[in-house]
């Protein structure tokens, strides 16, 4: 997302605009998964690349577009949600719609664990709402021994309000993982994983309510930015990550069969 790839920038109304019409668009983008109302697309890249992207789509009744745009902000709820999730932790707010963040993975095993560090912004536009991300390099947040430090050049998540109380949710992502992969985890990435978080994401939103209401209820900074207490940081302080000057391994070589059995579970 990057201008020119070399300057931190915060996303602006046409960065915006793009990414939903590439959430919108059909053109160029390979249907690789369609039931249960989830729908998965790839595009652009040879299956055997493992900088694909993917987009997933999945209709949520009885989930206002508002009540997913909340689930998405909350990151007290995420830990009760995102089993994939370590950690995640806001590092410093930019604007009142943009920050930094921290946010670290499991891989299914035998896979190392990825992390990630994003400059993420956001925007309400009447019922719909945008989140959209891309990895920056901030000097208080190197890359860890524990993890292999990833690179996401474009992820974000559409919401569009579709009738009375229910919504349609996009979420479109571009990561490099740092790393040459096995097949089978690009193809399982858009057979499995992705549909699973999808109706992960449904089914909190189902319970946000509920639960925001025995969880300081009146809390949500990225609604109202005068409850937000980060930090500030200065786009000075960042750089663009790029994938190069990361650590690359070859984890071509690991079979299925010896996926972690936690990666099963529906």
């Amino acid at each position: 997302m990057s201008r020119g790839g070399e300057m931190v920038y915060i996303p602006d109304d046409s960065d915006f605009s793009s990414f939903r019409d590439q959430c919108e668009s059909l053109e160029g983008w390979h249907c690789r998964y369609n039931k249960a109302g989830v729908t998965v697309w790839s595009q652009g890249q040879e299956e055997s690349c493992t900088v694909q992207k993917i987009k997933t789509r999945i209709s949520c009744k009885d989930v206002p577009a508002e009540t997913l745009y909340d689930v998405l902000h909350d990151t007290s709820y995420r830990k009760k949600w995102d089993s994939n999730m370590i950690e995640t932790y806001d590092i410093g707010r930019l604007t009142v719609n943009a920050d930094v963040g921290y946010y670290s993975w499991k891989c299914p095993s035998p896979l190392k664990n990825r992390d990630f560090v994003t400059l993420r912004s956001w925007l309400p536009l009447g019922n719909d709402y945008m989140i959209i991300n891309y990895s920056v390099k901030h000097p208080k947040y190197p890359p860890r021994k524990d993890f292999v430090r990833a690179v996401s050049l474009q992820t974000g998540y559409l919401i569009k309000a579709n009738g009375d109380g229910a919504c349609v949710l996009y979420y479109l992502t571009q990561v490099d993982p740092r790393g040459s992969l096995p097949k089978w985890v690009v193809n399982r990435v858009s057979q499995f994983v992705a549909p699973k978080a999808m109706k992960k994401i449904y089914k909190a939103g189902l319970k946000y309510p509920e639960w925001k209401r025995r969880h300081d209820p009146e809390y949500k900074p990225w609604v109202y930015p005068e409850q937000n207490t980060l930090p500030s940081v200065s786009l000075a302080e960042l750089s663009v990550q790029h994938a190069d000057s990361l650590e690359n391994i070859d984890e071509t070589g690991l079979s299925e069969e010896h996926l972690s059995t936690s990666d099963h579970e529906a």
